[in-house]
């Protein structure tokens, strides 16, 4: 804005341009970090009454709830964070390596062990299928090579240009990534459970194994590479320690504050409009908002050239999710920190989700105790879970304003008793329930979706919201719904690439 307000006024020269981020995610508080370290005067402005997005927390009757992501899988974009501020995360925030990472449980009963230890590994895909032992050695190097590429290489590099797409189309053409996750691990492995445990790691990103391109296997390496790590005192302690580093770095996260609309003057961001009516000049603007929801009610249509009313609405969502929190009045020693439950279908019920959209019959859970690592989040004696189920998005599926929201909460109860928590009918003291329309209103994501846009391949990269606007100079865009995508690692690293793209406060002073 070369040292002018949206008024017009002039900035004196001594003043660090000013950036506004727009809701306090793990992108917008990693943004306001980085942009920090770099000169800029920050305001973070978050709509509900705290920071944290959908990594923010729900305490109730003496019990802590971490509202969404649980697993830390690259702690160093973290760390990184830290270091910019001249700080240790270690000084902040304890780090605890999970072991196991998670049980995998199916309807029958038979549980399979995933963990970091490769010879455990081994041996337990040994006893459930002996043939495939040197197939899952050949899936862990195809997983480690869409590693290389996917994550190490392109994650945190800006795809504003085609062309940036077509440098990378050979190494997508060479590591399949036309074709699906399950089709990749399904070439590896002959045993169909090994076939499930091996490709469900797109569901942790919203998307569904039978579409979502190959290049998401490299979940499982950069699990295997980094370990899956829990944060002692919840996701919380997160955002708290990340909080503290934007205002010890002299900068603002301002809560109750909805923005209504990002301003705009002669093609360029200036600030943003609250729904209270303030206006907020800025130098730029960074969107940490589902990035559908930012195209689609936060700029004006004239604004927008490619993203559309009709193009936001036509995309492909990721699944809506249900989310049952619950206390206990005793502990389920026996349970680890996190079980993912499968039920007794797998392609059909992703299809009636994705696809047909409808709530089946049947469901998946995964099941979260903290308190098997943390029993400070519970009162003592007691237990904290939630168990989330994936749902159709706010396209299809039930009513979730009538009895459909209780009732599916009481089946995912009966569930649970009869399986691994017997007697939690008697045991529950307190309760609270989140569905798509929860993930509407209180996320403001678009279609309820858990995830925001479906990680298919044509919705990847360059095909996703840039991380620099297409539509409006001065508007860029961090979290789940750009560029790389959904989960801990995705979210931080949108946050890294504003490194690339915007320009160093010094340049705007």
């Amino acid at each position: 804005m070369d040292g002018q307000t949206s008024q017009g006024t002039r900035r004196p020269r001594s003043t660090p341009p000013h950036a506004i981020v727009i809701g306090s995610g793990f992108g917008g508080l990693a943004a306001a970090v980085r942009l920090g370290a770099r000169g800029y005067k920050v305001t973070v402005l978050e709509r509900l009454d705290a920071p944290g997005g959908r990594a923010s927390v729900f305490r109730q009757d003496g019990f802590t709830f971490d509202a969404g992501p649980t697993i830390v899988t690259a702690p160093f974009l973290f760390e990184e964070l830290w270091t910019l501020c001249g700080r240790r995360m270690a000084d902040d925030v304890e780090l605890r390596e999970m072991n196991p990472y998670y049980r995998i449980r199916f309807h029958d009963g038979e549980v399979f062990t995933y963990s970091g230890d490769p010879e455990a590994m081994r041996a337990e895909v040994a006893r459930i299928s002996p043939d495939d032992v040197a197939g899952y050695e050949g899936f862990l190097k195809a997983s480690e090579e869409r590693f290389r590429i996917g994550f190490t290489e392109l994650a945190h590099a800006p795809f504003g240009s085609v062309m940036d797409m077509l440098k990378v189309a050979p190494d997508l053409l060479r590591l399949s990534g036309y074709r699906s996750v399950y089709d990749l691990v399904a070439k590896h492995l002959r045993n169909e459970r090994l076939r499930t445990i091996f490709s469900y790691h797109p569901l942790l990103v919203g998307g569904n194994p039978f579409a979502a391109s190959s290049i998401y296997a490299m979940i499982a390496y950069l699990e295997r590479h980094w370990g899956v790590h829990w944060a002692m005192g919840g996701t919380g302690s997160l955002v708290k320690g990340l909080v503290g580093l934007i205002e010890g770095q002299g900068n603002t996260v301002r809560c109750n504050a909805d923005v209504a609309r990002i301003l705009v003057k002669d093609g360029r961001a200036v600030g943003v409009r609250l729904a209270s009516g303030e206006e907020l000049a800025a130098d730029i603007v960074v969107s940490n908002a589902d990035s559908a929801w930012t195209y689609r009610h936060l700029l004006a249509p004239e604004e927008r050239h490619r993203w559309t009313d009709r193009k936001v609405e036509r995309s492909r969502y990721s699944m809506g999710l249900f989310v049952w929190y619950f206390g206990t009045n005793r502990r389920y020693d026996d349970v680890t920190h996190h079980t993912i439950m499968m039920g007794p279908r797998y392609r059909g019920l992703l299809d009636d989700i994705f696809n047909r959209k409808i709530l089946a019959d049947d469901f998946s859970i995964y099941l979260h105790r903290p308190t098997a690592t943390d029993p400070a989040l519970a009162p003592e004696g007691c237990d904290a879970f939630y168990a989330l189920v994936p749902v159709p998005n706010l396209d299809g599926g039930p009513d979730w304003t009538g009895p459909a929201t209780e009732q599916f909460r009481q089946r995912v109860q009966r569930h649970l008793s009869a399986t691994l928590l017997p007697g939690l009918e008697q045991s529950v003291v307190t309760s609270k329930v989140m569905t798509p329309l929860d993930f509407r209103d209180r996320y403001l994501s678009l279609k309820g979706a858990g995830f925001g846009l479906e990680p298919v391949l044509l919705q990847s990269a360059w095909f996703r919201p840039h991380n620099a606007s297409e539509e409006v100079k001065g508007l860029y865009l961090v979290g789940a719904g750009t560029h790389p995508g959904a989960g801990m690692p995705g979210v931080l690293s949108s946050a890294r690439v504003l490194d690339t793209v915007v320009p160093d406060a010094a340049a705007l002073a």
